[in-house]
């Protein structure tokens, strides 16, 4: 499946991915691991279990790459040069082993490149919730993205 290009994307488009995920105990571990980070709030089930969530937290930064992967079918796979940011990242509820992440985007804004006239840059608005429908994650991401080659004469 191919992804969109810059002129596909239309502001104030919604879309609904259906791809969903549920986080897994090794995911969590093996991110927090693969990432060097030993925050024992994600890997230690004796020292989560004293803190006020009684568990492990998902890494929130498996959190973010989890909900923007799941926009990639959808949006950009194949179409994008690249990512130029992310702002505005929050985490509006936890997420636990067990937790089934959805996810919507919604288009920004967009441009055409100043430097290059195959391109264009597009804002998006990610947004992942639970299987409660609770907000567990948001942010806005800049993406360089190719516009639609010309067709042979």
């Amino acid at each position: 499946m191919q992804g969109l290009y810059y002129e596909d994307f239309e502001i104030g488009r919604l879309f609904e991915h259906a791809l969903r995920r549920t986080v897994t105990e090794m995911d969590n571990t093996l991110f927090s691991c693969l990432t060097h980070n030993p925050q024992p709030l994600h890997i230690d089930h004796e020292f989560a279990g004293q803190t006020e969530w009684g568990r492990p937290l998902v890494n929130s930064l498996f959190t973010l790459g989890l909900m923007i992967g799941i926009s990639v079918n959808d949006t950009t796979f194949g179409t994008t040069i690249g990512n130029l940011g992310m702002t505005d990242v929050k985490f509006a509820n936890p997420v636990f082993h067990g937790d089934t992440i959805r996810a919507t985007t919604e288009v920004i804004s967009k441009r055409e490149s100043k430097s290059r006239p195959d391109a264009g840059l597009v804002e998006f608005h990610h947004r992942a919730y639970n299987q409660r429908a609770e907000l567990v994650a948001e942010c806005r991401r800049q993406a360089f993205m190719h516009k639609r080659p010309a067709s042979p004469a």
